[in-house]
């Protein structure tokens, strides 16, 4: 898989490493020479340019990536290179960051953002799943607006405590993607049971994360 990464700074970096090692290419782009630094990436591609103009990606051929990741610090230079990527070279995933809260309500399909990552969101999400157990703790946005990665901790008097995966009338548009226990990562099937202590991981769509709440027993 071919991935653009606009933002080369610590984060976009990060990325790239990541992503390298999972035997993916990898192209940085950034406008600031003193972002360029391909001795802490040797491996990646590198383009000295301006990711918001069209004749830079062309130059970076766009067209040919499978995913973007709009990483810089700025959220306006973020959006930008999603819409880009979307509407003029039809990149299939767009991933963007999102550096100030205040702006989240933008990143979403219009701009042509397909998962926006806020990172002061995510860190409170992680340190409310930490020390909550019943509570329904939001962890991920997808399409903002359409589906969220949501994550609950069964409490020991938790009503589907016993109760078996397949016997459960979850809410439409909700899926149970993982169940976590004891340091283990279970897909569930249909006779796994749901056991107090579980942590359990869904995706589902904004609009029916109270009735999943209700169902669950969260407080």
């Amino acid at each position: 898989m071919r991935v653009a990464i606009a933002g080369a700074g610590a984060v976009g970096r990060s990325i790239a490493q990541e992503l390298l090692e999972n035997g993916h290419e990898v192209l940085l782009i950034d406008k600031s020479p003193k972002a360029i630094k391909v001795e802490m990436v040797p491996r990646a591609e590198w383009l000295l340019a301006d990711a918001c103009e069209i004749a830079s990606l062309d130059d970076a051929a766009l067209e040919r990536c499978q995913v973007v990741v709009a990483s810089s610090g700025d959220d306006k230079v973020n959006l930008v290179v999603s819409l880009l990527a979307k509407t003029e070279y039809g990149v299939p995933r767009v991933v963007a960051r999102i550096n100030h809260p205040k702006n989240e309500w933008l990143f979403n399909e219009s701009w042509g953002v397909d998962v926006a990552v806020s990172t002061p969101r995510l860190l409170s999400a992680l340190v409310e799943e930490a020390v909550s157990v019943g509570d329904l703790v939001r962890l991920m946005t997808f399409r903002q607006g359409e589906a969220n990665l949501v994550e609950l901790t069964l409490p020991e008097d938790a009503p589907l405590g016993g109760e078996r995966v397949g016997s459960v009338a979850w809410p439409r548009d909700t899926a149970l993607v993982a169940i976590l226990r004891e340091g283990r990562v279970l897909v569930p099937a249909d006779d796994d049971t749901l056991e107090p202590g579980d942590e359990l991981m869904f995706v589902a769509s904004q609009d029916v994360e109270d009735e999943l709440a209700e169902l669950l027993g969260a407080r």
